[in-house]
Protein backbone atom coordinates (compact mmCIF):
# COMPACT_ATOMS: atom_id res chain seq x y z
CA UNK A 1 0.00 0.00 0.00
CA UNK A 2 1.68 3.45 -0.87
CA UNK A 3 2.25 6.05 1.52
CA UNK A 4 0.05 9.55 1.07
CA UNK A 5 3.92 10.62 0.39
CA UNK A 6 4.41 7.81 -2.59
CA UNK A 7 1.00 8.57 -4.14
CA UNK A 8 1.86 12.70 -4.34
CA UNK A 9 5.17 11.59 -5.75
CA UNK A 10 3.18 10.10 -8.31
CA UNK A 11 1.35 12.60 -9.08
CA UNK A 12 4.13 14.60 -9.83
CA UNK A 13 6.29 11.73 -12.15
CA UNK A 14 3.28 11.70 -13.96
CA UNK A 15 2.13 15.28 -14.83
CA UNK A 16 4.87 17.48 -13.93
CA UNK A 17 7.71 18.44 -16.66
CA UNK A 18 11.39 18.41 -15.47
CA UNK A 19 14.18 15.69 -15.65
CA UNK A 20 16.08 12.84 -13.06
CA UNK A 21 19.06 13.29 -12.02
CA UNK A 22 21.33 10.48 -11.73
CA UNK A 23 23.08 10.79 -8.45
CA UNK A 24 23.62 7.17 -7.95
CA UNK A 25 27.77 6.43 -8.53
CA UNK A 26 28.81 3.19 -7.23
CA UNK A 27 31.86 2.36 -5.55
CA UNK A 28 33.23 1.69 -9.25
CA UNK A 29 32.27 4.84 -10.57
CA UNK A 30 32.86 6.97 -7.57
CA UNK A 31 36.24 7.71 -8.68
CA UNK A 32 35.81 8.80 -11.90
CA UNK A 33 32.64 11.00 -10.80
CA UNK A 34 35.03 12.39 -7.84
CA UNK A 35 37.81 12.73 -10.52
CA UNK A 36 35.81 15.17 -13.17
CA UNK A 37 34.54 17.45 -10.17
CA UNK A 38 38.10 17.81 -9.07
CA UNK A 39 38.73 15.55 -6.41
CA UNK A 40 41.84 13.27 -6.72
CA UNK A 41 42.41 9.68 -5.37
CA UNK A 42 45.28 11.39 -3.38
CA UNK A 43 42.83 13.06 -1.42
CA UNK A 44 41.21 9.92 0.23
CA UNK A 45 41.97 6.76 1.69
CA UNK A 46 39.91 3.87 1.36
CA UNK A 47 36.12 3.31 0.35
CA UNK A 48 34.69 5.00 3.73
CA UNK A 49 36.46 8.61 2.55
CA UNK A 50 36.11 8.08 -0.88
CA UNK A 51 32.08 7.56 0.02
CA UNK A 52 32.21 10.70 2.14
CA UNK A 53 34.17 13.18 -0.85
CA UNK A 54 31.10 11.62 -3.11
CA UNK A 55 28.41 12.62 -0.52
CA UNK A 56 29.86 15.64 0.08
CA UNK A 57 29.81 16.27 -3.74
CA UNK A 58 26.12 14.97 -4.02
CA UNK A 59 24.72 17.38 -1.09
CA UNK A 60 26.38 20.71 -2.81
CA UNK A 61 24.40 19.96 -5.61
CA UNK A 62 20.84 19.07 -4.23
CA UNK A 63 21.18 21.86 -1.29
CA UNK A 64 22.08 24.38 -3.86
CA UNK A 65 19.22 26.80 -4.19
CA UNK A 66 19.17 25.77 -8.09
CA UNK A 67 18.46 22.68 -7.46
CA UNK A 68 14.76 22.03 -6.47
CA UNK A 69 11.16 20.65 -8.14
CA UNK A 70 10.51 23.16 -10.25
CA UNK A 71 12.51 21.58 -12.75
CA UNK A 72 14.08 18.36 -11.11
CA UNK A 73 11.28 15.51 -11.43
CA UNK A 74 13.46 13.17 -9.34
CA UNK A 75 17.01 11.84 -8.16
CA UNK A 76 18.47 8.37 -8.15
CA UNK A 77 20.26 7.63 -5.06
CA UNK A 78 23.17 5.00 -4.17
CA UNK A 79 22.30 3.05 -1.07
CA UNK A 80 25.08 4.60 0.81
CA UNK A 81 23.30 8.01 0.01
CA UNK A 82 20.12 6.59 1.47
CA UNK A 83 22.32 5.62 4.23
CA UNK A 84 23.38 9.91 5.14
CA UNK A 85 21.67 12.80 5.92
CA UNK A 86 21.72 16.02 3.76
CA UNK A 87 21.09 19.04 6.03
CA UNK A 88 20.50 17.57 8.91
CA UNK A 89 17.30 15.39 7.51
CA UNK A 90 17.97 11.75 6.08
CA UNK A 91 18.66 11.86 2.08
CA UNK A 92 15.27 10.82 0.77
CA UNK A 93 13.30 12.90 3.16
CA UNK A 94 15.25 16.13 2.09
CA UNK A 95 14.63 15.81 -1.31
CA UNK A 96 11.54 15.01 -1.12
CA UNK A 97 9.89 17.17 1.79
CA UNK A 98 12.69 20.28 1.50
CA UNK A 99 13.44 20.37 -2.13
CA UNK A 100 10.17 18.28 -3.64
CA UNK A 101 11.89 16.02 -5.86
CA UNK A 102 11.50 12.27 -6.33
CA UNK A 103 13.84 9.98 -4.74
CA UNK A 104 14.93 6.76 -6.43
CA UNK A 105 17.56 4.43 -5.27
CA UNK A 106 19.85 2.27 -7.32
CA UNK A 107 19.73 -1.36 -6.29
CA UNK A 108 21.49 -3.45 -8.83
CA UNK A 109 24.74 -5.34 -7.55
CA UNK A 110 26.84 -4.43 -10.71
CA UNK A 111 26.96 -6.57 -14.00
CA UNK A 112 28.09 -10.11 -14.57
CA UNK A 113 30.34 -10.90 -17.26
CA UNK A 114 29.86 -10.66 -20.89
CA UNK A 115 27.14 -12.88 -22.41
CA UNK A 116 26.13 -12.85 -26.14
CA UNK A 117 27.13 -9.24 -26.08
CA UNK A 118 25.46 -8.82 -22.93
CA UNK A 119 25.90 -7.60 -19.12
CA UNK A 120 23.26 -9.18 -17.07
CA UNK A 121 22.62 -8.04 -13.83
CA UNK A 122 24.68 -9.87 -10.53
CA UNK A 123 21.98 -11.75 -8.53
CA UNK A 124 20.51 -8.18 -5.89
CA UNK A 125 20.62 -10.98 -2.45
CA UNK A 126 19.43 -8.55 -0.57
CA UNK A 127 16.61 -7.13 -2.75
CA UNK A 128 13.91 -7.64 -0.18
CA UNK A 129 15.95 -6.01 2.69
CA UNK A 130 16.53 -2.71 0.45
CA UNK A 131 13.06 -2.56 -0.53
CA UNK A 132 12.20 -2.86 3.15
CA UNK A 133 14.21 0.20 3.41
CA UNK A 134 13.28 1.95 0.67
CA UNK A 135 9.19 1.91 2.03
CA UNK A 136 10.89 3.09 5.36
CA UNK A 137 11.86 5.78 4.01
CA UNK A 138 9.66 7.03 1.56
CA UNK A 139 11.34 6.79 -1.47
CA UNK A 140 8.87 6.28 -4.86
CA UNK A 141 11.10 3.90 -6.77
CA UNK A 142 14.17 1.79 -8.06
CA UNK A 143 16.65 1.78 -11.13
CA UNK A 144 18.78 -1.26 -11.98
CA UNK A 145 21.57 -1.21 -14.88
CA UNK A 146 22.13 -3.86 -17.56
CA UNK A 147 24.03 -3.61 -20.10
CA UNK A 148 24.10 -4.25 -24.25
CA UNK A 149 26.72 -4.33 -26.36
CA UNK A 150 26.01 -6.45 -29.98
CA UNK A 151 22.67 -6.80 -31.49
CA UNK A 152 21.94 -10.77 -30.49
CA UNK A 153 18.57 -11.72 -29.95
CA UNK A 154 19.45 -14.63 -27.24
CA UNK A 155 21.11 -11.72 -25.28
CA UNK A 156 18.58 -9.27 -25.34
CA UNK A 157 16.02 -11.19 -24.27
CA UNK A 158 18.22 -12.50 -21.66
CA UNK A 159 18.45 -9.22 -20.27
CA UNK A 160 15.30 -7.85 -20.38
CA UNK A 161 13.43 -11.22 -19.32
CA UNK A 162 15.76 -10.31 -15.87
CA UNK A 163 15.01 -7.17 -15.68
CA UNK A 164 11.35 -7.57 -15.75
CA UNK A 165 11.31 -10.19 -13.53
CA UNK A 166 13.35 -8.29 -10.79
CA UNK A 167 10.54 -5.53 -11.35
CA UNK A 168 7.83 -7.18 -10.41
CA UNK A 169 9.57 -8.08 -7.39
CA UNK A 170 9.83 -4.47 -7.06
CA UNK A 171 6.15 -3.70 -7.99
CA UNK A 172 4.92 -6.42 -5.33
CA UNK A 173 6.75 -4.17 -2.77
CA UNK A 174 4.90 -1.07 -3.81
CA UNK A 175 7.40 0.86 -5.55
CA UNK A 176 8.20 1.73 -9.32
CA UNK A 177 10.93 0.43 -11.04
CA UNK A 178 13.18 1.58 -13.37
CA UNK A 179 14.42 -1.01 -16.04
CA UNK A 180 17.55 0.40 -17.32
CA UNK A 181 18.89 -1.58 -20.44
CA UNK A 182 21.91 0.39 -21.70
CA UNK A 183 22.86 -0.12 -24.62
CA UNK A 184 26.83 0.72 -25.43
CA UNK A 185 26.79 4.11 -27.66
CA UNK A 186 30.23 2.90 -29.12
CA UNK A 187 28.10 -0.61 -30.38
CA UNK A 188 29.34 -1.38 -33.88
CA UNK A 189 25.37 -2.35 -33.87
CA UNK A 190 23.89 -0.26 -31.95
CA UNK A 191 20.65 0.47 -34.04
CA UNK A 192 19.95 -2.68 -34.71
CA UNK A 193 19.95 -3.69 -30.79
CA UNK A 194 17.75 -0.91 -30.09
CA UNK A 195 15.28 -2.64 -32.62
CA UNK A 196 15.59 -6.30 -30.70
CA UNK A 197 15.29 -4.06 -27.51
CA UNK A 198 12.60 -2.11 -28.34
CA UNK A 199 10.80 -5.30 -29.67
CA UNK A 200 11.38 -7.11 -26.00
CA UNK A 201 10.48 -4.04 -24.18
CA UNK A 202 7.14 -4.01 -25.46
CA UNK A 203 6.44 -7.53 -25.53
CA UNK A 204 7.44 -7.82 -21.49
CA UNK A 205 4.94 -4.32 -21.16
CA UNK A 206 2.04 -6.77 -22.09
CA UNK A 207 2.87 -9.05 -19.01
CA UNK A 208 2.39 -6.82 -16.69
CA UNK A 209 -1.28 -6.58 -14.98
CA UNK A 210 -3.53 -4.03 -15.83
CA UNK A 211 -2.67 -1.77 -12.16
CA UNK A 212 1.57 -2.50 -12.78
CA UNK A 213 3.44 0.53 -14.62
CA UNK A 214 7.33 0.63 -14.77
CA UNK A 215 9.76 3.16 -16.43
CA UNK A 216 12.21 2.89 -18.77
CA UNK A 217 15.60 3.96 -18.99
CA UNK A 218 17.02 3.99 -22.74
CA UNK A 219 20.26 4.84 -24.34
CA UNK A 220 19.31 7.93 -27.09
CA UNK A 221 18.62 5.83 -30.15
CA UNK A 222 20.24 6.55 -33.65
CA UNK A 223 16.98 7.72 -34.88
CA UNK A 224 14.64 10.54 -33.48
CA UNK A 225 11.36 9.60 -31.87
CA UNK A 226 12.07 5.47 -32.38
CA UNK A 227 11.09 4.66 -28.80
CA UNK A 228 7.69 7.08 -29.19
CA UNK A 229 5.72 3.85 -29.67
CA UNK A 230 6.62 3.07 -26.18
CA UNK A 231 4.75 5.97 -24.97
CA UNK A 232 1.03 5.39 -25.79
CA UNK A 233 1.27 2.12 -23.77
CA UNK A 234 -0.47 1.88 -20.52
CA UNK A 235 1.66 -0.15 -18.25
CA UNK A 236 4.45 2.55 -19.07
CA UNK A 237 4.52 5.20 -16.37
CA UNK A 238 7.77 7.63 -18.02
CA UNK A 239 10.41 7.05 -20.76
CA UNK A 240 13.68 8.22 -20.01
CA UNK A 241 16.82 8.49 -21.53
CA UNK A 242 20.61 7.94 -20.23
CA UNK A 243 23.62 10.50 -21.44
CA UNK A 244 25.42 7.31 -21.84
CA UNK A 245 29.04 8.88 -22.37
CA UNK A 246 27.80 11.65 -24.83
CA UNK A 247 28.54 14.79 -24.01
CA UNK A 248 26.27 16.85 -22.58
CA UNK A 249 25.73 19.44 -25.54
CA UNK A 250 25.34 16.41 -27.42
CA UNK A 251 22.92 14.50 -25.17
CA UNK A 252 20.70 17.42 -24.88
CA UNK A 253 21.01 17.64 -28.88
CA UNK A 254 19.98 14.14 -29.16
CA UNK A 255 16.95 14.29 -26.15
CA UNK A 256 15.20 16.97 -27.85
CA UNK A 257 14.98 15.44 -30.95
CA UNK A 258 12.82 12.79 -28.41
CA UNK A 259 9.44 13.97 -27.90
CA UNK A 260 7.64 13.02 -24.94
CA UNK A 261 11.06 10.86 -23.33
CA UNK A 262 13.15 12.96 -20.11
CA UNK A 263 16.54 12.85 -19.37
CA UNK A 264 17.91 10.73 -16.70
CA UNK A 265 21.91 12.10 -16.77
CA UNK A 266 25.01 11.77 -14.61
CA UNK A 267 27.75 12.85 -15.87
CA UNK A 268 26.15 15.11 -18.49
CA UNK A 269 24.60 16.87 -15.28
CA UNK A 270 28.14 17.55 -13.42
CA UNK A 271 30.24 17.96 -15.98
CA UNK A 272 31.42 21.92 -15.73
CA UNK A 273 31.14 21.72 -11.74
CA UNK A 274 34.19 21.37 -9.18
CA UNK A 275 35.01 21.09 -5.94
CA UNK A 276 37.15 24.57 -6.51
CA UNK A 277 34.24 26.64 -7.21
CA UNK A 278 32.88 29.43 -5.67
CA UNK A 279 29.52 28.59 -4.14
CA UNK A 280 28.14 31.23 -6.58
CA UNK A 281 29.98 29.91 -9.55
CA UNK A 282 28.67 26.60 -8.42
CA UNK A 283 25.17 27.72 -8.43
CA UNK A 284 25.57 29.59 -11.77
CA UNK A 285 27.19 26.31 -13.87
CA UNK A 286 24.94 24.05 -12.24
CA UNK A 287 22.01 26.21 -13.32
CA UNK A 288 22.90 26.31 -16.83
CA UNK A 289 22.90 22.95 -17.04
CA UNK A 290 20.00 22.09 -15.33
CA UNK A 291 18.29 24.50 -17.77
CA UNK A 292 20.17 23.30 -20.23
CA UNK A 293 18.64 19.34 -19.97
CA UNK A 294 14.78 20.80 -18.81
CA UNK A 295 14.65 22.53 -21.89
CA UNK A 296 15.78 19.35 -23.79
CA UNK A 297 13.62 17.24 -21.68
CA UNK A 298 10.33 19.90 -22.81
CA UNK A 299 11.02 18.73 -26.95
Amino acid sequence: MASPAQLDMLDKIRSDSGFIAALDQSGGSTPKALRLYGVMESEYNGDEEMFRKVHDMRTRIVTSKVFDGSRVLGAILFENTLDRDIAGKPAAEYLWQVKQVVPFLKVDKGLQDEVNGTQLLKPITNLKELLAKANKQNVFGTKMRSVIKLANAEGIEAVVAQQFDVAKQILAAGLIPIIEPEIDIHSPEKAAAEALLKAALLKHLDTLSDDQQVMFKVTLPETANFYHDLLGHPRLLKLVALSGGYSRDEANQRLSQNKGMIASFSRALTEGVSAQQSDAEFDRVLDATIESICQASRS
